[in-house]
């Protein structure tokens, strides 16, 4: 009898055993998105293929700026499809090879919608560059969830670099474009940039999320928004 009662409250237990597992596997998952890193371009701009976990069949290209050609050969070789793109800010060296990814791909091109202007007339706003135009299939405002390739993505409002620049956070990645850079942080000496501006966008990140959050940014190697915080030397009076 003993026996019985014994085996019916492991019976009891189990479910709550196996909940317990899936929620540290998909907690494991989530904290580590499979991440590929290209430079491309002159000056050797950050563009990030993001997955789900490795071998995952789809993917999510951030910021494809330039050589669109090995990019696309790069992803065939992944043999992904790309479930969409996302562009953290229109300055010309990050949206390069958007149009003929996106044409290639038939993947949608998500944008912030003060910055779609750009990525629709790129003659009007960088004369003299070869930069292909895109209407941009999603226009976003900053406070959206993007679902895609597995992932869910949080879209942040950090201006101060550009006006319209956003952040993309999935599973403690946080892809910052150029507002926040291992030991340095985005210009300000642009049209339209602010100084103050990208501060507060800065402080706001840190708020936000946890220290331990990886930062891929649009130039340089990774880094984490509590490294940041500790050592950047632009971030004093976040320190104070």
């Amino acid at each position: 009898m003993a026996e019985a009662a014994g085996g019916a409250a492991r019976e009891r237990q189990a479910p709550e055993a196996l909940e317990a597992r899936e929620a540290l596997v998909t907690l494991v998952r989530r904290m580590q998105p499979a991440v590929d890193r290209y430079e491309l371009g002159p000056i050797r701009t950050n563009c990030y293929v993001v997955r789900a976990e490795r071998g995952a069949q789809e993917a999510v290209v951030v910021d494809p700026g330039d050589d669109a050609t090995s990019l696309r050969l790069e992803i065939a070789r992944m043999s992904v499809r790309v479930a969409g793109i996302l562009v953290t800010h229109t300055h010309y060296d990050h949206i390069g090879a958007v149009a003929e990814l996106a044409e290639a791909s038939g993947a949608p091109v998500y944008v912030s919608e003060q910055e779609a202007p750009v990525l629709a007339r790129p003659s009007d706003f960088y004369p003299g560059r070869q930069i292909r135009p895109w209407e941009a299939e999603v226009q976003l405002s900053g406070d959206e969830t993007i679902d895609l390739a597995g992932l869910t993505f949080e879209t942040v409002q950090v201006p101060g670099h550009s006006p319209g620049h956003l952040a993309f956070y999935v599973d403690e990645a946080l892809f910052s474009g150029d507002v926040l850079f291992a030991g340095s942080v985005g210009r300000t000496d642009l049209p339209m940039a602010s100084w103050e501006t990208l501060v507060e966008s800065i402080r706001a990140l840190v708020d936000r999320f946890p220290p331990e959050t990886v930062v891929y940014s649009g130039h340089g190697p990774p880094t984490t928004l509590g490294a940041e915080l500790a050592r950047n030397p632009f971030l004093i009076e976040l320190r104070a």
